[in-house]
């Protein structure tokens, strides 16, 4: 059976966060870690619809997290769960850049 979140429209249906994080000399293994360990906990959250961190092939430092909300509401209650703030405490002083920023649909599909 197809999951009913994942269709075009509920992808397109949500409040999107996108993220960049460059990890500092030597920390890339453990920012990845802290990463993988932050997907099942995230996607157990009923405002969250996806988490997906990915990691550059050609910049094993470099990762890119794409995470979609139910709403802004939903972004907002994961900042406060306790899996996101200790990998926040972790991430921070690992990472050289950290870059988030919001998105909301603009074309309807």
């Amino acid at each position: 059976m197809e999951n009913p979140r994942l269709t075009p429209v509920a992808l397109n249906d949500g409040f999107v966060v996108a993220i960049t994080i460059e990890a500092k000399e030597g920390e890339a293994e453990t920012v990845a870690a802290i990463l993988q360990g932050l997907v099942a906990p995230t996607m157990a959250e009923p405002g969250v619809k996806l988490f997906l961190p990915y990691r550059s092939p050609t910049n094993p430092a470099l990762f890119f997290i794409f995470e979609l909300y139910v709403d802004e509401a939903g972004w907002g209650a994961h900042q406060e769960t306790a899996h996101f703030k200790d990998a926040i405490e972790e991430l921070v002083p690992r990472a050289g850049r950290r870059e988030r920023v919001p998105f909301v649909p603009y074309v309807p599909i």
